[in-house]
């Protein structure tokens, strides 16, 4: 749930909505494109999408290859420009990453999810001025899929940057698009409890507790909730619950190290 767990698959799976699908009866299985520039972006198309397989299997190399090939095929396809975003976070090379995202963007300027992606990008490099105005690009976008996905993701931007006002002003918008965002609900629960009023915490954290979603960090924040709210026997039932499900967990780690002092 914090900053540098925005997914990257999330990344990858929208800049491959509109893929073509090899093999098999998928959508792309019988397409024949009918001119160079079709053939170039189917290229591109197929070059993408095995590129994102081969990332999500973790052949890193056979990832770059197949997506240094899509741009070969078609340098204005901006789906590969994204997904090689992501590549490059992932081998740790936030300068290329940078480009690829920056380049996205030059191509589909108004578009909302190479925005998001960039935006996030740069807010997880601890940019979060630069970062909030491909935010506001991708809210602009009328035909965006998952607007409350990217005022989330504003939140947690401003959150880092601790205007804990922002923050809450933009989970706030999340929860109107989607009352049922876990991440929205999650950190509506983390900026109030840091803003001292856990009471209004708890709340939203009983939402999303409600949803069956469940994660260290979600834990490790109720039981401090109860804690403040000095309800000694619900924190230790959040305790338990971290212990039992995430032994192994940061959040779990921090609990024990507590304990000890």
């Amino acid at each position: 749930m914090r900053l540098e767990r925005w997914g990257m698959l999330a990344a990858l799976a929208m800049a491959c909505a509109g893929c073509v699908t090899t093999g098999g009866d998928g959508p792309g299985a019988n397409l024949k494109p009918d001119s160079k520039a079709d053939e170039r972006r189917h290229g591109a198309e197929v070059h993408t999408e095995l590129g994102t397989k081969y990332m999500e299997q973790g052949n890193l190399e056979g990832a770059m290859g197949k997506l240094n090939k899509a741009v070969q095929f078609d340098p204005t396809y901006a789906p590969a420009h994204t997904v090689l975003g992501v590549l490059y976070e992932r081998i740790n090379d936030p300068a290329n990453a940078e480009l690829q995202y920056r380049k996205a963007v030059e191509l589909d300027p108004k578009k909302g999810d190479p925005n998001n992606n960039l935006a996030v990008f740069l807010c997880k490099q601890g940019r979060a001025g630069d970062a909030k105005p491909y935010f506001d690009r991708a809210l602009a976008d009328p035909f965006y899929g998952t607007p409350d996905l990217a005022l989330s993701n504003a939140g947690t931007c401003e959150l880092k940057a601790k205007d804990y006002d922002g923050a809450e002003a933009y989970f706030r918008k999340a929860l109107e698009r989607n009352p049922q965002n876990p991440d929205a609900l999650y950190q509506m629960a983390n900026v109030l409890y840091l803003k001292n009023d856990a009471f209004r915490a708890r709340a939203f954290l009983q939402r999303f507790d409600a949803l069956g979603v469940s994660s260290p960090d979600a834990l490790k924040l109720g039981h401090d909730i109860e804690l403040r709210l000095g309800n000694g026997e619900v924190a230790q039932d959040y305790a338990k619950r971290l212990r039992e499900k995430f032994p192994d967990s940061e959040p779990a780690h921090a609990l024990e190290a507590t304990a000890r002092q």
